[in-house]
């Protein structure tokens, strides 16, 4: 229960949201149509303008100093009125990892440029025959005086085409006892030459990840991140906010209020057996909260995500696709996009759910898949260790 001044808060959120991002904006949102990089960069940049963009960040690097209430609930109205999301390269991966491992030069200059949404980034990870299996990345940096020299390919790059800057590992030690002690992180810009980017259209037509290729790509030595060889350290953290963000608890809340909704419109809330699956995860979603929640007040405090953040990732990805599958049994063949109820409100939306209930399968697989943080977290806690 929140108090009198947490529910003003809340309101507080709901009416910026309403005077400062567009209706049209908000209706895509809530009918699940793609928000185009322009749009999304207005809404970033009037986040930064009242002070709003990162609340997860420490106060000292322009985050808002709020408490982990403050911060859930400023999320979940945003998730209420159909805000859209900013993205997390940036902001809830880059960010945290820079203030942790950055030079005080990189710190200066980057952190407020990515507060601001002058820089949009994207992750150079995975690679061909290097996804969950990263430690196995091929992309190599050779230091050449000032400069790293870059060769290679990463693959499945999300938004490299609507992105400026990448922070990607590369194999800078290739003689290293062990794959992981060779790997270093750098921040390039996308524009420098000899960088080409090749979009991968998926099966619905649409475009969101890229192949991106580096030949002989020149990046400063400056734009090394911490340590040389040092890159598998600091991508335990990025890819430990990723699976922080992968949970998305709002978009959850949403889509379980429109399931109560449609499931009633169907007549489905009379049958015991699909109220308790509603109810099942219902519950999930709150465990789920609360643990998101306690992780975001040790983020604060400086702890590095741990098991816990694999944890949130599976339960958060697996829940996105129940939800999902729900709406489809309790939509039926009301889910069509003509005949009876086509002038329900929930209509265009509707129309758009099997593409939903698929696009949610992925959630699983990137920012490293449930098997592997099945086994990340078994080997944590001692399970299957040679005896």
């Amino acid at each position: 229960m929140y108090t009198a001044r947490e529910q003003a808060f809340a309101e507080e959120v709901r009416a910026f949201v309403r005077s400062e991002c567009s209706e049209d904006v908000r209706r895509k949102v809530f009918e699940a149509v793609a928000v185009t990089a322009q749009e999304r960069l207005a809404w970033h940049k009037a986040l930064h303008a009242r002070g709003w963009a990162a609340p997860h960040w420490p106060a000292e690097h322009g985050g808002t100093g709020w408490s982990p209430v403050e911060t859930y609930i400023f999320s979940e109205t945003l998730a209420e009125e159909g805000a859209p999301d900013l993205g997390s390269f940036g902001l809830k991966m880059l960010g945290p990892t820079l203030m942790q491992y950055g030079t005080p030069e990189q710190k200066a200059y980057y952190l407020p440029r990515i507060l601001s949404g002058e820089d949009i980034w994207c992750q150079g990870f995975s690679e061909p025959g290097a996804g969950s299996d990263l430690a196995s990345l091929k992309t190599r940096a050779v230091l050449d005086g000032d400069h790293w020299v870059v060769n290679g390919q990463k693959m499945w790059t999300t938004m490299a085409h609507e992105s400026n800057m990448m922070f990607a590992l590369v194999r800078t030690d290739p003689d290293a006892p062990k794959p992981q002690m060779g790997i270093s992180m750098l921040l390039i810009d996308l524009k420098t030459p000899g960088v080409d980017i090749r979009p991968i259209i998926l099966l619905n037509g649409e475009r969101t990840t890229n192949e991106v290729f580096f030949d002989n790509v020149r990046v400063p030595a400056e734009n090394l991140v911490g340590e040389p060889h040092k890159g598998w350290t600091y991508s335990r953290v990025v890819l430990g906010n990723e699976r922080l963000s992968i949970a998305r608890i709002g978009l959850n809340r949403r889509q379980l209020a429109r399931l109560k909704r449609i499931a009633a419109q169907q007549g489905l809330t009379t049958s015991p057996l699909f109220r308790a699956r509603i109810a099942e995860a219902s519950i999930e979603l709150d465990a789920l909260e609360a643990m998101a929640t306690a992780m975001l007040d040790r983020a604060r405090a400086g702890v590095a995500p741990g098991i816990e953040a694999n944890m949130l990732k599976i339960k958060g990805s697996e829940l996105q696709q129940r939800l999902t599958r729900l709406l489809v049994e309790a939509a039926g063949r009301s889910a069509a996009p003509f005949g009876p109820g086509a002038a329900d409100p929930d209509r265009p939306w509707l129309a758009r759910l099997f593409k939903s209930h698929f696009d949610t399968r992925v959630v699983s697989i990137y920012g490293g898949s449930n098997e592997i943080q099945r086994n990340i977290i078994a080997k944590s806690l001692g399970f299957g260790a040679s005896r």
